[in-house]
């Protein structure tokens, strides 16, 4: 039952939405299989009293009576509910999008030549498309099909030869030109991360087109954004990208803000990653203001990428205070399984870069750590602190248990050879003589010209 998908679909739903559920499949009109209502209602009370969902056989005889027990008589009950609960969220949509609505509305009115209740319900379709704050491509398609929409409602009354037909192109253009330049950013992106070939179609007869529509951010951020990724070294493209970002964001939903915050915070990554070094505060002020307007959780839900990339950057450039709030403030919005580990791994890194050793160590050593990355992450950081702090006998221990747990880890690809490459360096470095200045030459020498290698700065730091 648990693994089932009306079950997966249901733990989905607010208390709120299960009451709504409840109403809509006892309407006839929706349902007409009474043995649907009585599932619901034995999973509902299930649930509001902390239990599992109640077995297929306590179902089959609260729903069925005594007879034999009969799964495929489940199975159908279960398969209505779902369609059912599939219906009610379709349904739950249509009527919370109030213009999508009013125009459905006013094309059935005028499929049954009512055109004056056609018109009455166009009109507050219209009105409430313009209070959206929202004025992303799917706002400015919504225009034109309104307008489209009117258009064929009065062809063939004299009240055609008046109409301005100018904003249907140019909601169209916005739109199309929005989206084509959306698309383009993530097809550059994709390129980027596995290496493939894309063929980018219209884009270039309509870039120049394009800047005629600049003062509409819908089209404006994607085509700063499509530039920053063509012409990284020309700066003033990624200004403009970043200054759009942090201005518009009330104009595009929560998970297209996400999209462009993640492209324009990769850029900074492969900037900096090119020795630009002060595209590393921008990644900051991206992580920053995006935190401060609910961008990186449009489902109320943080990656743990995000958090440790986050964390990460804020370590590089000391910010230490708003580091530690973020690091207590967003543990919560973790998925569960990764919140203990997480936070400890993001606080004992904040307690090593202030030198505080003894309480980084005994917050590593109070997570465990599943994800064999992050687990190695952990051991590095600790064999970093047993080096500095010169605990030499802990350290020799720690670096071969580090071996011995690569050693047990079957698929890791280049990530083996970083990580065995690093604790060789540091066995190599324990036995260099303090006063060998020889010998340390010839092993930063080494360290530089190795690959791959996790921490080579830090290892070259110390020899």
């Amino acid at each position: 039952m648990n693994n089932s998908k009306l079950f997966q679909l249901l733990q989905t739903f607010s208390s709120v939405e299960l009451r709504e559920l409840s109403k809509f499949a006892a309407n006839p009109y929706f349902n007409q299989r009474s043995e649907t209502n009585t599932l619901l209602q034995m999973l509902i009370k299930s649930w509001s009293e902390g239990r599992n969902p109640p077995s297929k056989e306590s179902i089959h005889k609260t729903i069925f009576g005594k007879g034999n027990y009969n799964d495929h008589r489940i199975r159908m009950a279960m398969s209505a509910l779902l369609r059912i609960a599939e219906k009610y969220l379709v349904t739950k949509s249509l009527l919370d999008d109030k213009p999508a609505y009013q125009l459905r509305l006013s094309q059935i009115l005028e499929e049954r030549n009512l055109p004056n209740l056609a018109n009455t319900a166009w009109q507050y379709g219209f009105d409430a498309l313009a209070q959206d704050p929202e004025r992303n491509s799917d706002h400015f398609y919504q225009e034109y099909v309104y307008q489209e929409e009117k258009y064929k409602a009065i062809q063939n009354s004299p009240e055609v030869e008046t109409m301005d037909l100018q904003p249907l192109s140019d909601q169209l253009d916005i739109a199309f030109i929005s989206r084509k330049l959306a698309q383009a950013c993530f097809l550059l992106a994709h390129q980027a991360r596995y290496n493939s070939t894309c063929d980018f179609g219209l884009l270039e007869t309509i870039l120049p087109k394009a800047e005629d529509y600049l003062h509409y951010p819908a089209v404006s951020v994607y085509y700063y954004c499509y530039q920053s990724l063509t012409q990284a070294t020309q700066q003033h493209f990624f200004r403009s990208f970043k200054e759009q970002l942090f201005q518009c964001d009330e104009l595009f939903t929560v998970a297209e803000m996400q999209d462009l915050y993640i492209l324009a915070i990769n850029y900074c990554t492969r900037r900096y990653n090119e020795g630009e070094l002060a595209f590393l505060q921008d990644q900051f002020d991206l992580y920053k203001i995006g935190f401060e307007k609910g961008i990186f959780m449009p489902k109320g839900i943080l990656s743990r990428f995000t958090y440790l990339n986050a964390a990460t950057i804020a370590l590089k450039i000391k910010e230490y205070a708003w580091l530690e709030d973020f690091i207590r403030h967003y543990k919560a919005y973790l998925e569960l399984p990764y919140q203990d580990s997480l936070f400890a791994f993001n606080m004992a890194r904040l307690e090593y870069q202030q030198k505080h050793y003894g309480d980084a160590l005994l917050l590593l050593q109070k997570a465990e750590y599943r994800e064999t990355m992050l687990a190695l992450a952990a051991k590095t950081l600790q064999l970093k602190i047993y080096y500095e702090s010169g605990e030499f006998d802990l350290l020799l221990s720690h670096l071969q248990a580090i071996t011995a747990f690569i050693g047990r880890k079957k698929i890791m690809g280049y990530h083996r050879d970083n990580y065995l490459n690093l604790v060789q360096f540091v066995n190599r470095l324990l036995e260099v003589a303090p006063g060998d200045k020889s010998t340390r030459q010839s092993l930063r020498s080494k360290i530089e010209a190795s690959k791959p290698l996790a921490e080579k700065e830090w290892l070259l730091e110390q020899v």
